[in-house]
């Protein structure tokens, strides 16, 4: 769907649900909420401009490929993406720039990921949906140890998450990134993590520090303001919640009706 106010902006739906949004005369004008914030970590993660490998398991509009191609020109990314009709689609009608070094793979993000080689990303960039709802076999303990295996040692994995109070699933993905990674943070809208919302989380996971000063002044200062929860504060709120087996998987909870619509 054409953006009215945007000469060149696209919004891309599917199955009803708003996927990505891209302008391809501005391919650092982020407009969801969830990639502004995703845009906000990976401007913190190394210096301005310097390239960096990295990995996006779900393709969409290819929004985020876009950015960094814009922000740190010379970056080798690998975009996974399973409906191989989307990717065409998208390759038809809003192609990428001549120039950046991105490749496209039709293939599930998990085997995908399986099979790639140990200490190749520098950020891994999880935006995967079946529909409106994170697949199971995405949520696991397996699953974040194949992330944390295709990290180099100073990587960074980040996931857009959706959830809802009592958080069930939200603090489940906590507990189970935390058995694998030393350090998580998590980036949110205050009424989301209050409960008064369905809505979207970012989750970092990592062997080093992310830089969560400055990421909490950008995200403040965002027109879409975001907390910052990280610590004893993100420990405290993960709780009780126990890592995800494949056994016991399950996908994300299903949005109630108009919580991500158009129109």
């Amino acid at each position: 769907m054409p953006d009215v106010d945007r000469a060149r902006a696209w919004l891309l739906t599917v199955d009803g649900a708003p996927q990505s949004y891209v302008d391809l005369d501005a391919p650092t004008h982020l407009e969801f909420e969830y990639t502004r914030r995703l845009g906000h970590v990976l401007d913190t993660l190394a210096d301005p401009g310097r390239a960096m490998d990295v990995l996006h398991l779900g393709g969409g509009a290819l929004t985020l490929p876009r950015y960094v191609a814009a922000t740190r020109p010379g970056s080798h990314q690998d975009v996974v993406e399973a409906d191989r009709g989307l990717l065409d689609l998208v390759a038809e009608h809003l192609p990428l720039p001549d120039g950046p070094d991105i490749a496209l793979h039709t293939a599930d993000a998990r085997a995908w990921l399986e099979a790639a080689p140990a200490d190749s990303a520098d950020v891994l960039i999880a935006d995967v949906f079946g529909g409106s709802r994170i697949p199971a076999h995405l949520t696991t303990l397996a699953y974040a140890r194949a992330a944390e295996r295709v990290l180099r040692p100073d990587g960074v994995y980040l996931a857009n998450l959706a959830d809802a109070a009592p958080f069930a699933f939200l603090r489940s993905q906590l507990a189970t990134f935390a058995e694998v990674f030393g350090e998580l943070a998590l980036i949110a809208e205050p009424g989301v993590l209050r409960g008064r919302r369905f809505g979207n989380a970012v989750l970092i996971a990592a062997h080093r520090s992310v830089d969560t000063a400055a990421l909490a002044r950008l995200t403040a200062a965002d027109a879409f303001p975001a907390r910052v929860e990280h610590g004893a504060a993100l420990r405290e709120f993960t709780g009780a919640a126990v890592p995800v087996r494949d056994a016991d998987a399950v996908a994300s909870p299903e949005p109630p009706g108009g919580a991500f619509g158009i129109g």
